[in-house]
């Protein structure tokens, strides 16, 4: 497969020689082309909207940055055509270990059942991503990518925004119906629109070195507490394709950062890890971390998504996780607002959501730092018994905390009489999707989020057949398990994870999530659960 390309250069667009009333309008401008901002509008474009996407780069950014990547995000990436090429490029992983010391105190398993396409997570280099969706968007005419573009004005007004745009041949002016920045943790929209970060900033400080060598570790989560060869710190080990290998190492508070980042002052710490100093420096990087987001993630008609919207420590793999989950959010309801299918209200269930998500997040990472970079003496000696019991007991390894990973995020979603019923299991509302395998009419093995994206980009009724198929609404696309026309679930799993008994179906938004469920389902309760997810009541 042909390398993915990571510079690109600046071109002069006819918007640019546009002026006053002739000036060009869009339905969306998303500005930032991380992954985020990329896999926004690449969603926007398959649902049939076109979008300009600005970037006040040229290139892909440099450093690995953002690694983990969750097994939501790749079945989010499936349904954007690039979910194949990240898990071919990328380490896939599910095992993690956790040492005291010398000593490991437990392992755990991401993914410890079979019978779903993706795995827990894989490691790969955000510049690969990047360059993955890139070449995704060039695939897609929907799509205006625009580099060296940067937004300098913005002015809100009725029925759009009019944005300001610096370019090497001057400044021009383009108008949208909604703008999304995706323009990262410094977002210069968020200042444009006076918006503030709430949280807290954390003062310690975190090494991260990526290095190439050849090294037989297991492609595993390794992280310690008090490891002999940084004492009274934490460390951690990764590994990225390519024979690179991620290492974030604690390091005091008071550390100078300059003299911390030297190749010359790095290398002695990682031999002293490794064992050896046979590895060559691919990216070093000091950081500092915030968990704070936006009071609001919408302002007017521009709206926040990702880092622009909220921050959180890298300990967990939330971060560019979560943003994506903005995206997959945010994307099928400004569709169907764009198309006036739904009311601009709905786009409130999209701050509703995912800063509830953020808020989670940061409660997560704000704990995972709080116990591994302990700020008084109490901390310290509460992790200090925690890890002792640890190496005892079932309850005190459960309180360990290393960095709780990314998890789908669960939304409050208000039940209906149907969804009330007797249910042992299955996905509630507000829950994602769970995979399955399946096998077709021709016995071919199919995975549901495999004959989701089949369905196309809109609501689906998820069937569990008993011999009659619900009258469903017009729109929505149909997965039948059972009877004479549907899947068969042969290995017994989708019933399972599905509590299904026969008669049983599902309502899945078009992001994958659970809108409602119904033991015995009709036309009545499949609509009234479809126009509550829609916002039209």
């Amino acid at each position: 497969m042909a390398q993915a390309k990571t510079q690109f250069g600046y071109r002069r667009h006819p918007d640019q020689d546009h002026a006053g009333a002739n000036v060009a309008e869009y339905p969306v401008v998303v500005v930032g082309a991380g992954p985020v901002g990329l896999s926004l509008a690449i969603d926007l474009a398959q649902r049939g909207q076109g979008v300009v996407l600005l970037d006040d780069a040229d290139r892909i950014g440099e450093g690995s940055r953002a690694i983990c990547f969750s097994k939501r995000s790749l079945e989010f990436w499936d349904r954007l055509g690039v979910g194949q090429r990240m898990v071919d490029k990328g380490v896939v992983w599910s095992v993690g270990k956790i040492f005291h010391g010398n000593s490991q105190l437990y392992q755990f398993n991401l993914l410890p059942e079979q019978g779903h396409r993706r795995p827990a997570f894989i490691n790969l280099q955000q510049f690969y991503a990047e360059a993955y969706l890139v070449d995704r968007v060039e695939e897609l005419p929907a799509i205006d990518l625009r580099w060296r573009n940067k937004v300098v004005g913005l002015e809100q007004r009725n029925d759009d925004v009019a944005l300001t745009i610096a370019t090497p041949d001057g400044h021009y002016r383009l108008h949208a119906n909604f703008v999304v920045a995706c323009d990262g943790a410094r977002s210069s929209l968020r200042q444009m629109v006076g918006a503030e970060f709430v949280g807290q900033m954390f003062e310690d400080q975190f090494l991260i070195a990526d290095v190439r060598m050849a090294a037989e570790f297991p492609t595993e989560r390794w992280f310690w507490f008090d490891p002999p060869f940084h004492a009274g710190r934490s460390a951690l080990l990764h590994k990225q394709p390519d024979d690179i290998w991620r290492i974030d190492l604690q390091l005091n508070r008071y550390a100078d950062p300059a003299a911390e980042k030297l190749p010359e002052n790095v290398r002695p710490r990682l031999a002293r890890m490794l064992g050896h100093d046979k590895f060559d420096f691919e990216w070093i990087s000091l950081y500092k971390f915030q968990c704070r987001r936006m009071d609001r993630f919408i302002h007017g008609r521009v709206i926040f998504a990702g880092d622009a919207a909220h921050q959180v420590s890298p300990f967990g793999a939330r971060g560019a996780n979560s943003g994506l989950e903005d995206a997959e959010n945010l994307s099928w309801k400004l569709d169907r607002v764009l198309r006036r299918l739904s009311p601009q209200s709905l786009l409130e269930s999209y701050h509703a959501e995912r800063s509830a998500a953020a808020d989670e997040n940061i409660r997560e990472s704000t704990r995972s730092t709080d116990f591994m970079a302990p700020n008084s003496h109490q901390e310290a000696r509460l992790r200090k018994a925690v890890l002792s019991l640890a190496r005892e007991t079932e309850f005190g390894k459960r309180m360990v905390n290393a960095g709780r990973l990314s998890v789908p995020s669960v939304y409050e979603t208000p039940l209906s009489t149907a969804d009330g019923d007797a249910w042992a299991g299955g996905p509630r509302p507000g829950t994602s999707m769970p995979d399955a395998p399946l096998s077709a009419r021709l016995g071919d093995r199919v995975f549901l989020t495999e004959a989701f994206i089949r369905q196309g980009t809109g609501f689906t009724l998820l069937e569990f057949g008993n011999g009659a198929a619900t009258e469903a609404p017009k729109g929505p696309g149909v997965i039948r398990i059972g009877g004479e026309d549907g899947f068969r679930d042969t290995e017994g799993l989708a019933g399972a994870r599905y509590d299904a008994a026969p008669g049983t179906a599902y309502l899945l938004r078009p992001d994958g999530y659970v809108a409602a469920r119904f033991r015995h389902p009709t036309r009545a309760a499949v609509d009234a659960a479809l126009a509550r997810a829609s916002g039209l009541n």
